[in-house]
């Protein structure tokens, strides 16, 4: 019996938990900063409409027609695509793994919120704290270094992640009321404080004024559409996953749109939370659009510049990092669903079994990000993954969908019981068949000459060597393009000794 979700409001709660993310806590406002506020936002929200919505609407109803994970869905549409659903789910494999490590710097520096009591004042000391614990080089040398502390913590984030999937919809549906209404809780209580700094009105503005000259740097434009499409969580099994636990009654049009605005909407709010609190403590021009630098280096700056009173900071340290731990924890275990029920769907393996072999194996995987080359290893796939392979898989899902596939078919689906709202067919199709393939093709070209240029496939533009854009890049890109091909092999190993294979096709799933 396939699990399903046990109410609307839980599906939506839990897709919301998936989408938002670490990305909007950090990497949204850094971008925001970086590219005037107001016209970043504006560009933001002309992406969320025209790629956003409709590809996150095509992936959660073509598997809740289905029933089946990304590779069972992707096959739907036409049977020799399956390896685009495979590429999904090794997507989030690789995501998955770097994630819990960052999950795990996220609980350390929650626990080592106290030592901001005793710096007030003292950026220097509060900009390395994190650094320092967990002993990275900066490079990708110091594998022999081990960080206990990071080790111990990631420990604790792969037994969390596990507990809250371990039961499929039932212990999901209970975690994400509390991890997508909690962290909502805390930014605004980040917010109020922020708001009722002096100097906070200066945040406010550059957040939404829109400086229109800002629309002229294409890079603008590249990173915005990014963020829709990363901070949406498509390409990588999530929403195949969650739409495949549908009733055939939810009422997608409507769903989709108010899981990607509740996305944005948190996304502002924590700008909100950034751009109020650095301009109170004079920092607003400090803002990075690296996640990890804003987080970890920069915020703990503005922490203990906050007040002259120590337990103040410490509090704010503690409420701030807390709200970091329940971003990312629906948003981690969200992508082992993803992983779990692709590979339970086609091996018709026990889904608790498998999640918890999922789990142990990437774990130990995970092991590397303890040691003092983790983070310039994070650094190197997180790069090669978000820019290439992620990329290509939703170009590759939007030209099955749109151009192998009745597109018309989805958004029957689609709008199968809406009746208020129904999305319409000028928005939909030409979304998934012209739009959304050029637009993330060119996303694509844009990263692959920029890197080119910098010398990046040689090793040279991030400061890494070749060994190590070779062993963490290319090698990882690799894996992941021939992922379905070595699903396949597995599989003509296991028909030959019985197993029967699932191919069905669109016609052959019922929508009764």
């Amino acid at each position: 019996m396939r699990d399903k979700w046990s109410s609307r409001s839980t599906f939506i709660l839990a897709a919301v938990g998936s989408a938002v993310g670490l990305g909007n806590a950090w990497r949204f406002p850094g971008l925001a900063s970086k590219y005037g506020g107001g016209s970043f936002l504006f560009v933001y929200l002309l992406a969320m409409l025209v790629i956003g919505i409709p590809l996150l609407m095509m992936e959660i109803s073509v598997a809740r027609h289905t029933h089946q994970g990304a590779p069972g869905s992707m096959r739907a549409l036409k049977k020799k695509s399956e390896f685009i659903g495979w590429m999904g789910v090794s997507n989030g494999i690789g995501i998955s793994i770097y994630y819990a490590a960052v999950f795990a710097w996220v609980i350390l520096m929650f626990f080592c919120s106290f030592k901001f009591k005793g710096m007030t004042g003292d950026t220097d000391a509060a900009s390395s704290l994190w650094a320092n614990t967990i002993k990275t080089t900066g490079t990708t040398s110091g594998y022999s270094t081990i960080a206990w502390p990071v080790l111990i913590c990631l420990l604790v984030s792969w037994v969390l992640c596990y507990l809250c999937i371990r039961n499929g919809t039932t212990t999901v549906g209970k975690v994400v009321k509390y991890t997508v209404s909690l962290p909502v809780i805390c930014l605004f209580i980040l917010a109020i404080r922020g708001l009722t700094m002096s100097g906070a009105m200066a945040g406010i503005q550059k957040l939404f004024v829109p400086d229109w000259a800002a629309l002229k740097d294409s890079n603008l434009w590249v990173d915005a559409i990014g963020q829709v499409f990363y901070s949406l969580s498509t390409s990588m099994a999530i929403m195949f996953a969650y739409g495949s636990f549908l009733d055939r009654k939810t009422n997608i049009a409507v769903d989709a749109i108010i899981i990607a605005f509740a996305d944005m909407m948190i996304s502002v709010l924590a700008g909100v939370v950034m751009f109020t609190t650095m301009a109170g403590v004079g920092m607003l021009d400090n803002m990075s659009a690296s996640g990890i630098a804003t987080a970890f280096i920069i915020y703990p700056q503005a922490i203990v510049s906050l007040s002259g009173n120590g337990w103040v900071n410490m509090i704010f340290a503690f409420v701030f990092y807390f709200c970091l731990i329940t971003l990312a924890i629906d948003s981690l275990f969200s992508i082992i669903e993803g992983i779990s029920t692709a590979i339970s769907d086609k091996f018709k393996t026990d889904k608790k079994k498998t999640t918890l072999t999922i789990c142990l194996i990437e774990g130990v995987f995970s092991l590397i990000f303890v040691t003092g080359a983790g983070l310039a290893v994070l650094d190197i796939v997180d790069y090669f993954i978000n820019s290439y392979t992620l990329i290509i898989t939703g170009i590759l899902e939007v030209i099955v969908a749109g151009w192998f596939f009745k597109t018309s078919k989805i958004l029957e689906q689609v709008n199968r019981n809406t009746v208020k709202f129904k999305m319409p067919g000028w928005w939909f199709i030409p979304s998934i068949k012209y739009i959304s393939p050029v637009v993330l093709s060119g996303l694509f070209i844009w990263n692959l000459v920029n890197l080119v240029r910098a010398g990046g496939i040689y090793g040279k533009a991030d400061g890494y060597s070749l060994a190590a854009n070779i062993g963490f890049g290319w090698v990882v890109i690799a894996l992941i393009l021939c992922s379905g091909l070595i699903i396949r092999l597995i599989v003509n190993s296991k028909v030959k000794n019985g197993f029967t294979e699932d191919n069905r096709t669109w016609d052959e799933f019922s929508d009764n």
